[in-house]
């Protein structure tokens, strides 16, 4: 399975950007990336990384994985935690970079729970409610999650890597049928990761 994992810094981004989307403006991308960076801070992923790796190793995947040049989703796979994640409001999001952004965005948040809520039923809703979306946000949250699984083994905790490749299975690769670099993107990974599923056969 092919990994992405080559754009640690947003100058490596913006050089592979001018040489495989010279149509995107370098200058939204870098408003975008400073935006997030404000928001998030000093995040980390599970594993430790800086948060913004997360976010350049989405537009990677769809820049030099799924052939995705379209300016506005490049733009929102940057911001796409910005608001599940800070305290940035979808409202700030379409005053610095226009509705179709927000709009984006916003299909890819995932709700918070009401009080006293499970969480569990509102993620599953949530990812359920991908299926109906555009294309290019499905192509976004596919763009996402793999980011989030391809080193899927870093994640500190084995629970969580079970759970994780499960729900990914059962609830994201069916968002990849039919969108061919997805559909074998995500075959090769069930397939390098199949050790995590310990349901009965």
């Amino acid at each position: 399975m092919r990994v992405f994992d080559s754009w640690h810094d947003w100058n490596t981004g913006r050089r592979e950007l001018a040489l495989h989307a010279p149509s995107v403006s370098l200058e939204r991308l870098d408003a975008a990336v400073e935006f997030a960076r404000r928001f998030h801070g000093t995040q980390r992923r599970p594993a430790g990384e800086p948060y913004a790796e997360h976010l350049f190793e989405v537009v990677e995947i769809l820049v030099l994985g799924a052939g995705i040049h379209d300016e506005d989703v490049l733009i929102s796979a940057v911001l796409h935690d910005v608001v599940e994640d800070t305290d940035c409001t979808i409202e700030e999001v379409r005053e610095a970079f226009g509705p179709r952004v927000a709009e984006l965005v916003a299909w890819v948040t995932k709700p918070d729970p009401a009080p006293g809520e499970d969480p569990g039923p509102v993620r599953l809703r949530y990812l359920h409610s991908i299926r109906s979306a555009p294309q290019e946000v499905v192509s976004l949250k596919l763009a996402d999650r793999y980011s989030n699984v391809q080193r899927l083994g870093t994640h500190p905790r084995p629970e969580k890597q079970r759970s994780y490749y499960r729900e990914t299975c059962e609830n994201v690769l069916p968002l990849a049928a039919g969108i061919p670099w997805f559909e074998d993107t995500y075959r090769s990974w069930r397939d390098a990761y199949r050790h995590l599923d310990t349901r009965p056969a």
